[in-house]
């Protein structure tokens, strides 16, 4: 009887396991419950006419297909340069989220490009790939602009949170020539431990059942989405990486923790800088210091990828 209890008790705890590893999965990996950023704008916010200038801009619709049929979509700003800027939102966002970075680049006298990652915005898709899966879409970008702007191409990467964490695992392929630096902003280093942390940090997980909750998520996602957690590491990219690079990051941040901006400074051999905007929390360094945040990001693109006009 003991026996039997005890096994009834250990199918109980294994079915609620995964139970909520499944919801878990639902939350980390989908659209599921979850609402896009608004994109109401506020003069109060210090990007506000950048944004305005965005949303009225007249921009350019692709489209490209991947190997999976699926189908995602990018706006593209073209001013008949050869420098083109490819611009990687965050996490259940969308390219208009961009919108002051892609000021700061026309600016700069590049064309910009801003996708829709899968299952966000107006691309399609199932499942949020955290950079892993997107990494090949970007690459298909990239092509898709050489072909546009021809071979003399001159190709810089940014992107912030979980675009920032696609740059880097970008960064680590093998790439065209034409793609010269990259940049990144409030990324983290893996996904597993980004996982982990906002398991602990949202949800205040202790140890127990946060290590087999995660575990069992990365098995789903395995299966559902092509990868395990632990093997999506913008870390082990950046050991790839050949390219200069700039890591920016907030000093306050406790959404992607700001000790990861300098295990991926580590990671990489490549010429790099770092900024760190000390008062800044997630994804707000350009809007809270926006004069320094240009004058950094310019003095990287003039001195790696050449003077703007």
């Amino acid at each position: 009887m003991k026996k039997k209890l005890l096994l009834s008790s250990a199918l109980i705890a294994g079915a609620g396991l995964f139970a909520a590893s499944e919801y878990f999965f639902k939350m980390a990996m989908t659209p599921f419950n979850k609402k896009a950023d608004s994109k109401e704008l506020s003069g109060k916010d210090p990007l506000y006419r950048d944004k305005v200038w965005f949303r009225d801009f007249s921009k350019k619709k692709w489209t490209l297909k991947t190997d999976s049929g699926i189908t995602l979509f990018a706006q593209y700003l073209d001013q008949h340069a050869k420098k083109t800027a490819i611009l990687l939102h965050g996490f259940m966002s969308d390219g208009d989220s961009m919108a002051g970075f892609a000021k700061m680049f026309y600016d700069f006298g590049y064309n910009v490009l801003v996708p829709d990652a899968r299952a966000q915005g107006r691309s399609e898709g199932k499942y949020i790939g955290y950079g892993w899966v997107e990494k090949d879409d970007i690459l298909r970008w990239i092509y898709q602009v050489i072909d546009q702007t021809g071979t003399n191409a001159k190709i810089v990467i940014m992107g912030q949170s979980m675009g920032g964490a696609t740059a880097m695992m970008v960064s680590g392929m093998l790439l065209p020539p034409q793609v010269k630096a990259f940049i990144e902003d409030c990324g983290y280093s893996t996904v597993k431990g980004e996982i982990n942390y906002q398991a602990q940090n949202l949800f205040h997980m202790k140890a127990f059942p946060r290590f087999p909750i995660v575990d069992l998520v990365s098995g789903i996602n395995r299966v559902k989405n092509g990868f395990y957690l632990k093997d999506a590491s913008a870390v082990a990219q950046l050991n790839k990486n050949t390219r200069p690079f700039l890591f920016i990051h907030g000093g306050k941040d406790h959404f992607v923790p700001t000790k990861m901006v300098w295990q991926n400074y580590a990671a990489t051999a490549a010429p790099k800088q770092i900024r760190l905007a000390p008062l800044a929390g997630h994804a707000l360094s350009y809007p809270m210091y926006p004069k320094q945040y240009r004058q950094q990001v310019e003095r990287f693109l003039q001195k790696y990828v050449g003077q703007f006009l």
